[in-house]
C-alpha cells in the first residue's frame, strides 16, 4: 500500500473523502426536508355526508379530516373519469395523506352522464353546491370557511377551475349565498379548453369524443356551449384572486398538455395569477389515483410540492 506510506497524499485523501460525505449528507438530508414537509396526525374520516339533493337523487361526500379540535383548511376534491364514470373513493389516497398534514378533504360525488342524462352543467352545479355547503356547514365539521380550495384530476379538473373562477358569474350562479369563492385551485392533467378538446378527441379518439358526450353537442352545431363549458373563458385581469397549482404529465396522450395544461397555465399567468406548476417529465394520464407513498409513483412526486403550496397559499 505504497499510497497510504505517503502523509501528504493520505491528507488530501482523507479531505476528499470528507467532503464527499458531506456532500452526500447535506443532500440526503434535503431530500428528506422536501418529503417531510410537516409532521403527520391521526385523522378521521366520515363517509356519505349528504350535500345536495336534487329531487330523488341525493350526493355525497366523504371527508378526511385531521383528529382533534380545530378550524381546518379544506380542499374539495373532485374525480375524474369523463364525466361519465369513477366515484369519491379515488381521492382515498390523497384524503389521508393530505388529513395526516393537517388539511382536510371533502371528495364528492356528482351527477355523471348516462344515456344523455346530467349533461353540462349538472356537475358544475353540483361541485358549487359542495362549495356552498362546506361553507355554510364548517362550524360542524370544524373548518375553516376562510380558508377553502378545490382540487380536481382531469374531467375533475375541469369542474373544479370552473367553478373557481366563474362560479359567481352567469350562467352558474343562481344568487344564492354563500359565495363560491375558493383561494386555490389545483388542477390534474385537467381539460381547460373543451374546444381544443373536442378537436384533439375529434381527430385521435373520433368514435369517443368526451367532451362531446358531455356537453351534448358537437362543436360544429354548438360552438358557444363549448366557449361557455371552458375555464379558460373565464381568465381575466379583475378575477385573478384564486391561486393555482398545476400539474400534468410531460407523455399524456389522452389529454395534450400544449392544448390544455400549458395554455391554460400561460393564461392565467397573462392575466396576473399566482401559478404553480409541477411538471413529471415520463407521465402519462390517469397517475393521481395511484397509492402516494409506493415508491417512484408520480403521485409520490407531486404529494410533497402539494404541500408546500398550501402551506404557503392556503
Amino acid at each position: 500500500m505504497k499510497f497510504f506510506n505517503q502523509p501528504g497524499k493520505l491528507c488530501r485523501f482523507t479531505s476528499i473523502l470528507y467532503r464527499l460525505i458531506t456532500c452526500i449528507t447535506l443532500s440526503l438530508l434535503a431530500a428528506a426536508s422536501v418529503h417531510a414537509a410537516m409532521p403527520e396526525t391521526a385523522y378521521e374520516m366520515q363517509q356519505g355526508i349528504i350535500y345536495q339533493r336534487n329531487g330523488d337523487e341525493v350526493l355525497t361526500g366523504d371527508l378526511y379530516r385531521p383528529k382533534g379540535d380545530g378550524k381546518y383548511p379544506v380542499l374539495i376534491a373532485v374525480h375524474g373519469g369523463d364525466w361519465r364514470f369513477a366515484d369519491a373513493s379515488l381521492y382515498k389516497h390523497w384524503g389521508p395523506y393530505l388529513a395526516k398534514n393537517g388539511y382536510a378533504v371533502f371528495a364528492v360525488n356528482y351527477r355523471l352522464v348516462k344515456d344523455k342524462t346530467n349533461l353540462y352543467p349538472a356537475a358544475v352545479h353540483d361541485v358549487r353546491a359542495a362549495v356552498q355547503f362546506l361553507r355554510q356547514q364548517a362550524a360542524a365539521y370544524q373548518l375553516d370557511p376562510e380558508r377553502i380550495g378545490l382540487m380536481g384530476d382531469s374531467a375533475g379538473a375541469q369542474l373544479a377551475s370552473i367553478v373557481a373562477l366563474a362560479g359567481d358569474q352567469p350562467p352558474f350562479s343562481d344568487g344564492m349565498q354563500p359565495t363560491t369563492k375558493v383561494k386555490v385551485c389545483i388542477g390534474i392533467y385537467g381539460s381547460y379548453d373543451l374546444t381544443a378538446k373536442w378537436e384533439h378527441s375529434n381527430r385521435y379518439y373520433p368514435d369517443n369524443n368526451i367532451a362531446q358526450g358531455f356537453l351534448g353537442s358537437s362543436l360544429i352545431d354548438n360552438r358557444k356551449i363549448y366557449f361557455e363549458a371552458s375555464p379558460l373563458s373565464y381568465v381575466t385581469r379583475d378575477n385573478n384572486q384564486t391561486q393555482f397549482l398545476l400539474s400534468w404529465g410531460a407523455k399524456d396522450k389522452f389529454v395534450d398538455p400544449a392544448g390544455q395544461s400549458i395554455a391554460f397555465m400561460h393564461a392565467l399567468k397573462q392575466a396576473g395569477f399566482s401559478v404553480s406548476s409541477v411538471v413529471l417529465k415520463n407521465a402519462g394520464h390517469y397517475w393521481a389515483s395511484e397509492p402516494i407513498k409506493i415508491p417512484g409513483s408520480d403521485s409520490g412526486y407531486l404529494a410533497p410540492r402539494l404541500l408546500e403550496f398550501l402551506k404557503e397559499k392556503l
